[in-house]
């Protein structure tokens, strides 16, 4: 199946725009499950188990398990067979190299793995990111704003009287050819969300800053939809996975997730579905 219909199939099937950011960190987990052969595993296992029927998508930033030593091959690894196959997964690294060094980054991230989509910095241009679009079965997602502090540094910058990440989403259009490339836009930046969706129409937006970022969720739904109030992947990490440090954990993530789930379909029926 295309990335853009996984997307699709599984956004209508759960009625989700919610990603669910398994950014599990050892030192944050329940004391209970630390003493686990694998706790980011067994931790990631609940989780999974009590919001699978609430999301579109999971995304596992991969610093948190490359940092966690040996066991971060198979913990990866055995997180994806968890999750049920029609939920789309996404490998967040923000990948972004020469082109033989991208190949080698694919082979894990699509081949080893099985990730259906990953993150992907464009700075190096087309032939770093060639790579990853060789199969519309597997979907990218390239940064343009950014949700952190830092993001004005270099992506407000002007360039030939427009933002540079306008630049970066006009030319993600152009090397948009198999419909595979969605962007990264930080719920953090309502006003420019709607300035990239005007431009990129029916591009997947991957939207972190909601939550612990404090991003504003109407504005984000509102202006990262389509008009059909799809395509947008609003993702909550802390917010959800971290909303109790107790044995009841899996219970409170699920409210929780519901709960995001929830007030974005009340948004979404307030501006697309009436």
């Amino acid at each position: 199946m295309k990335f853009i219909q996984k997307l699709a199939a599984i956004q209508k099937k759960n009625n989700s725009l919610l990603c669910i950011g398994l950014d599990t960190d050892t030192a944050k987990i329940p004391a209970r499950l630390r003493g686990a052969s694998n706790p980011q595993l067994e931790f990631n296992r609940h989780i999974i188990e009590s919001t699978s029927d609430l999301v579109c998508a999971y995304k596992l930033n991969l610093a948190f398990y490359e940092s966690a030593g040996t066991q971060c091959y198979e913990t990866v690894r055995r997180t994806l067979e968890l999750i049920p196959p029609e939920i789309v997964t996404i490998g967040d690294g923000k990948r972004g190299d020469i082109g033989n060094t991208a190949e080698h980054y694919v082979k894990i991230l699509f081949g080893d793995w099985k990730f259906d989509a990953a993150t992907v910095n464009p700075y190096m241009g087309k032939d770093s990111v060639d790579p990853f679009l060789q199969s519309d079965e597997h979907g990218i997602f390239l940064l343009a704003l950014t949700s952190n502090q830092g993001a004005k540094d270099f992506q407000y910058l002007p360039c030939g009287g427009k933002p540079l990440y306008e630049h970066v989403v006009r030319r993600a259009k152009k090397w948009n050819t198999k419909n595979n490339i969605g962007l990264v836009v930080g719920a953090t930046h309502p006003r420019e969300l709607q300035r990239i969706r005007s431009i990129a129409r029916e591009m997947p937006l991957l939207i972190p800053g909601v939550g612990a970022q404090q991003g504003d969720l109407e504005k984000t739904v509102r202006y990262g939809c389509t008009k059909r109030g799809d395509l947008a992947i609003v993702n909550v990490s802390r917010g959800i996975i971290y909303a109790s440090g107790e044995n009841d954990f899996g219970r409170v993530s699920r409210t929780a997730a519901q709960t995001y789930r929830d007030q974005m379909n009340v948004i979404r029926g307030k501006y697309f579905m009436k």
